[in-house]
């Protein structure tokens, strides 16, 4: 069974950092894209990051590109994401996700509970 955890949420102030981690199980994790996706109070989900597999190749959301740093260890089975410089529109519940950046909303890639970003200002 496929098992996503996010983990690193929480209540900051504008400028501040976040690290959020998702522990993956129940798959070859190594093989897989991984994607961070998010979705604010009254809006749809919005992409932010996705890292592929073997090369590690990374892409951004404009919105995020320069403040937000994607990573993987595989050897820990374990995607991140470094949030500098938060912004008050950061805000939102943060997904990982076992997709590519093009299928970041298909309903069925498998995605975690979510943990919660609020950033003040």
């Amino acid at each position: 069974e496929v098992q996503l955890v996010e983990s690193g949420g929480g209540s900051v102030q504008t400028g501040e950092s976040l690290r959020l981690s998702c522990a993956a199980s129940g798959f070859t994790f190594s093989y897989f894209d991984m994607t961070w996706v998010r979705q604010a109070p009254g809006k749809g989900l919005e992409w932010v990051s996705t890292i592929t597999a073997g090369t590690k190749f990374t892409s951004y959301a404009h919105s995020v590109k320069g403040r937000f740093t994607i990573s993987r260890d595989d050897a820990e089975n374990t995607l991140y994401l470094q949030m500098d410089t938060l912004k008050p529109e950061d805000t939102a519940e943060y997904y990982c996700a076992r997709t590519t950046r093009a299928n970041f909303a298909s309903p069925s890639a498998p995605r975690g509970q979510g943990t919660q970003v609020t950033v003040s200002s």
